[in-house]
């Protein structure tokens, strides 16, 4: 971007400010709609794939043939069945972020000492309070970088919403090439890049901090 480019964007944020302001805020809230579901779907069958070894490779397999699937088809079929709008691109976040959740809460699980879970079956915990109060709290590094790269691809995906009706940066986006405008490309395209960097870095510490937690645990 040259000089007068650079000129521009800064004139046309300060002009639209409120517009990229609400854009960004419409896709913060599209992916984490759709991380939060990942998560309660995820987590859950991350588990049962740590307790039911042979259903493992049925539900990993699952998940990465979605994760294989080209954003735009998988996105363009979900829209086929549900129609337009937010919460097509909602479910199609929920199915791009399941794989790194699920597998991450499985391996987290796996990884954790048997000679710990053998200490707190000796004190008399029951398989419940075994998962909640030891194995979970150790897998949650795992199941942060999980989270980590899940969040980094559904900022990405997101941008795909116009398309099939939803909102976002990827408004700006596409409104850009399709008025062949630099300036409003770069003005949805720099604040998805940094969205993604932000949840990136901050999923980064937090994995880091829950990782030396549980270290000390």
């Amino acid at each position: 971007m040259g000089q007068s480019g650079f000129a521009g964007l800064l004139e046309y944020v300060r002009d639209n400010w409120l517009h990229l302001l609400s854009l960004t805020w419409g896709h913060i809230v599209m992916v984490l709609c759709g991380l939060g579901l990942a998560l309660l779907a995820g987590i859950p069958l991350g588990i049962l794939c740590a307790r039911r070894e042979k259903l493992a490779p049925v539900i990993l397999s699952a998940a990465n043939i979605v994760q294989v699937l080209p954003s735009l088809a998988l996105l363009a079929l979900l829209m086929i069945v549900l129609g337009l709008g937010f919460k097509t691109i909602v479910v199609g976040l929920f199915l791009y972020s399941l794989l790194p959740i699920i597998r991450n809460t499985y391996v987290g699980l796996k990884q954790v000492d048997s000679g710990i879970t053998e200490a707190g079956r000796g004190v008399g915990m029951n398989r419940l309070q075994l998962l909640a109060k030891v194995q979970l709290p150790l897998a949650m590094p795992f199941v942060a970088a999980g989270l980590r790269l899940a969040a980094v691809i559904a900022i990405g995906v997101a941008t795909l919403a116009p398309l099939i009706g939803g909102d976002g940066l990827g408004r700006e986006i596409y409104s850009g090439l399709n008025m062949r405008n630099d300036v409003k490309i770069y003005a949805g395209a720099i604040p998805a890049a940094a969205l993604a960097i932000v949840a990136d870095i901050a999923l980064g510490r937090w994995q880091n901090r829950i990782g030396r937690r549980a270290m000390r645990g």
